[in-house]
């Protein structure tokens, strides 16, 4: 039986998991927050009524655990602000070993490196990563990306013998759903059964195997984006996109969520939500 945590080990788990500049943010902001709700449950006057006595006594445990809790909480966020820059630090010089040796086997490293390499080379294709942690070496969702007002979830599965099948494409497709997000990526350093490829095809997710991880590493910062916007789509794969007729940038496709073309693909504007300009594909 798994032994259960407590509460501020789960709180540094949380300010850890976060990036460390918002996990710095939070330091004065928890502690003003708790600061006022000390202040304001503040009462040492006596109860000159029973029936006031029972409110009286919530109102202590209120200014006792705000009192407590306005130097505990900012302390767990100072933590984990340290703890998640010395990881974002670590997988920055992961990042540079690798584009610097081309002759670096990303399958030898841990798996918890591994999702680290991998959530540095999203956040340098404009991403905001926040690690997830998973289930494990084999389980769960891993990263957690950020652009604009879109999401995506990210499953890295370290297996370059194996290749990674459909369950665990079905697995990230249902959590898709489950929290509405915009798409998912599968990062493997090995490959992918022809049932996995199809059940990703037009769904939203792309499947990264090793030779598009090495693409996803070595890209430099000025690398042009290929979000999950710009699925593998049967059919459309090859071609060329239009650029954007109202912001002259190259478009990327995407896949219709709502609407009479529901799971249909067209051409959409890179600036979107800046730009909703579409294009029909044909």
């Amino acid at each position: 039986m798994a032994r259960r945590k407590g509460g501020f080990t789960e709180l540094l788990e949380i300010a850890s998991a976060l990036p460390w500049k918002v996990a710095a943010a939070l330091i004065p902001i928890s502690f003003v927050f708790f600061h006022v709700i000390a202040a304001a449950s503040d009462h040492s006057a006596a109860p000159t009524d029973v029936a006031w006595l029972g409110a009286v006594v919530i109102r202590a445990y209120i200014h006792t655990f705000a009192l407590l809790f306005q130097y505990l909480v900012p302390f767990a966020f100072l933590i984990g602000a340290g703890v998640s820059f010395a990881k974002r630090s670590r997988s920055a010089k992961l990042l540079d070993g690798v584009r610097s040796d081309p002759n670096v086997d990303v399958s030898g490293l841990s798996w918890r490196e591994f999702e680290s390499l991998v959530g540095e080379g999203f956040r340098h294709r404009g991403f905001d990563v926040t690690e997830r942690g998973g289930a494990g070496p084999d389980g769960g969702v891993d990263l957690l990306l950020a652009r604009g007002h879109e999401r995506f979830l990210v499953q890295c599965k370290q297996w370059r013998v194996q290749r990674v099948g459909v369950s665990v494409v079905r697995e990230l497709y249902g959590v898709m759903a489950a929290e509405h997000v915009a798409g998912g990526y599968v990062v493997t350093s090995g490959s992918f059964t022809k049932d996995a490829k199809a059940f990703a095809a037009g769904r939203n997710i792309e499947l990264m195997d090793g030779k598009a991880l090495d693409g996803l590493l070595r890209d430099g910062k000025s690398a042009v984006l290929r979000p999950v916007d710009s699925m593998t789509v049967i059919g459309v794969t090859k071609l060329k996109p239009p650029v954007c007729p109202k912001c002259k940038v190259p478009m990327v496709l995407r896949t219709a969520k709502k609407g009479a073309n529901v799971g249909s693909s067209f051409w959409g504007c890179a600036q979107y939500p800046r730009c909703r300009q579409t294009v029909g594909i044909g």
